[in-house]
């Protein structure tokens, strides 16, 4: 669903407060940074996971995701989350390479 609701030259879309973007760590250990196709989707979570309470929704273009961001969460070590949902906020999480492979030419 994320690669398909993005497109070729869509915007993706993370949350963020006051101190950047969260970057949890999951039940197998690896942190991962959370990113969504649509901005509803992203403020669904801050809406009902109270962790998230507090955070805004920002919209970041296809190429500075594709050409900044992922290259900057596998140079740190992170996984991408993508759409994550629910109260738990869980999801898929993939390697920065692994998204890059699935994005739509």
């Amino acid at each position: 669903m994320f690669f398909r609701e993005i497109g070729a030259d869509g915007s993706v879309w993370t949350i963020e407060d006051d101190d950047g973007v969260p970057a949890p760590r999951g039940t197998d250990g690896h942190r991962a940074m959370p990113f969504w196709s649509l901005q509803s989707r992203a403020e669904r979570i801050i809406n009902r996971a109270p962790e998230y309470d507090g955070f805004r929704t920002r919209e970041i273009p296809r190429s500075e995701f594709e050409h900044r961001w992922l290259p900057g969460a596998s140079r740190h070590g992170l996984l991408v989350g993508l759409n994550w949902s629910g109260t738990r906020v869980a999801g898929f999480d993939l390697t920065p390479i692994d998204v890059l492979d699935r994005l739509p030419r």
